[in-house]
């Protein structure tokens, strides 16, 4: 759930600063709306307040704009992944906002994520890592 909500917050944080601003919050908005409604109104401010905060940050400077991004990434990742975790349905819905409405309003150079993973095994250890989805079952 971790890193569809890296994903999505990274995405979203990215379309603040494009010219699809309004159709990134238009669609986070719509699954705030759906999954907790009493907190649509508050999520549609905050997105607005955080656009400002970037574009303020990237008008001052390289590193401000670097810290402003991150930090808001930090914030939308925790806002998503808790929503997300609370409701499978609100999960399976920010996958699809994030694939195809987010995704789409990047630049050409946003719209590819990598995510590295590593893992060291010894002995009778295991690991399972996954891109996306998993499901591990004992038979």
């Amino acid at each position: 759930m971790d890193a569809l909500a890296l994903a999505a917050a990274s995405a979203l944080v990215s379309v603040l600063a494009t010219e699809g601003w309004q159709e990134g919050r238009r669609a986070v908005v719509a699954l705030w709306r759906r999954a907790r409604p009493e907190q649509a109104p508050a999520v549609e401010a905050d997105l607005a307040e955080a656009r400002t905060e970037l574009l303020a940050a990237r008008e001052a400077g390289d590193e401000q704009a670097e810290q402003a991004e991150q930090a808001l990434v930090v914030e939308w990742r925790q806002r998503l992944r808790r929503l997300a975790t609370a409701d499978p349905e609100a999960a399976r819905e920010l996958r699809r906002i994030v694939d195809e409405e987010l995704t789409p309003l990047l630049p050409p150079a946003g719209r590819q994520i990598t995510v590295h993973q590593n893992a060291t095994v010894s002995g009778l250890g295991r690991v399972n890592q996954a891109g996306r989805d998993m499901r591990i079952g004992r038979g």
